[in-house]
């Protein structure tokens, strides 16, 4: 496992040539093409600003401007939750590929995850836009947790990308279960509402067994509240938890690679 990782390095030219790759299909065709990059995520802030600010009025004080306080954790999560509905299919999409002797299969889901990661970046002037708009002025000294939160999650997404793509070459209805289960968890993650809001009050515990809770809260803490990042604390705590569940996941990845050729 250990040399399989280490050659992780080897492989970046491939990685970043596969992502670019993906990129360039993914717009392939449409007339608007990479702009869709721009205009997808401020489609996806008006939708959403108009639901919660019109048909389901959001009151809460501590959340206005509304708009710039839901982008700033629903423009992570789009990155991760489109993260794991692509990785998941991955290996099997990708069963050309994996079939060729020297080819890592590894480099599938990672390559998922960092393709959405760059729409995640293209995302981000629409936010900066939107809080230029409101003056919603960032706490600048807290501004480069903003780099250590972005790293976290991409260990996080990896990590769960490698395991769910693994077991979905031998288990197909793990595709539909992750998808079903990430609405539910989108809504158990405080993005379109604060969770310190006192309604919530009797739901902390079952916020911090959420990871993405720490994620959201963070990017929230950082971008939106003034007041300093009170968070750190559960943010490393997750960061140290993901490398271990990086392992974890890429010794399952690991395990079961010989039969993906098979499977696929």
């Amino acid at each position: 496992m250990l040399d399989n990782l280490r050659n992780l390095v080897r492989y970046r030219g491939l990685i970043q040539s596969l992502v670019v790759r993906d990129l360039k299909a993914r717009y392939r065709g449409s007339f608007l093409g990479f702009f869709w990059s721009f205009v997808n995520p401020l489609m996806l802030l008006l939708i959403y600003n108009w639901v919660f600010t019109y048909l389901l009025e959001n009151r809460s004080k501590d959340t206005q401007p509304y708009a710039v306080f839901m982008f700033t954790a629903l423009l992570p999560w789009t990155w991760f939750q489109s993260s794991l509905n692509e990785a998941t299919g991955s290996l099997i999409s990708g069963g050309n590929l994996i079939k060729k002797v020297l080819f890592p299969a590894e480099v599938l889901p990672i390559v998922t995850v960092l393709g959405n990661m760059v729409h995640f970046v293209l995302g981000l002037p629409i936010l900066a836009a939107f809080m230029v708009w409101y003056r919603v002025v960032p706490d600048w000294p807290q501004l480069p947790w903003f780099l250590v939160i972005v790293a976290v999650q991409l260990v996080f997404t990896t990590s769960l990308a490698l395991i769910l793509s693994a077991l979905a070459v031998h288990f197909r209805d793990v595709k539909d279960l992750v998808s079903n289960l990430l609405t539910f968890w989108f809504f158990a993650t405080p993005i379109i509402y604060w969770y310190a809001d006192e309604r919530f009050e009797g739901y902390k515990f079952y916020f911090d067994l959420n990871p993405f809770s720490h994620l959201a809260i963070s990017y929230q803490e950082v971008l939106f509240f003034q007041g300093g990042f009170g968070h750190w604390k559960w943010l490393l705590a997750m960061g140290g938890g993901s490398v271990l569940l990086f392992l974890g996941a890429y010794w399952v990845f690991d395990r079961l690679r010989d039969s993906f050729a098979e499977a696929v």
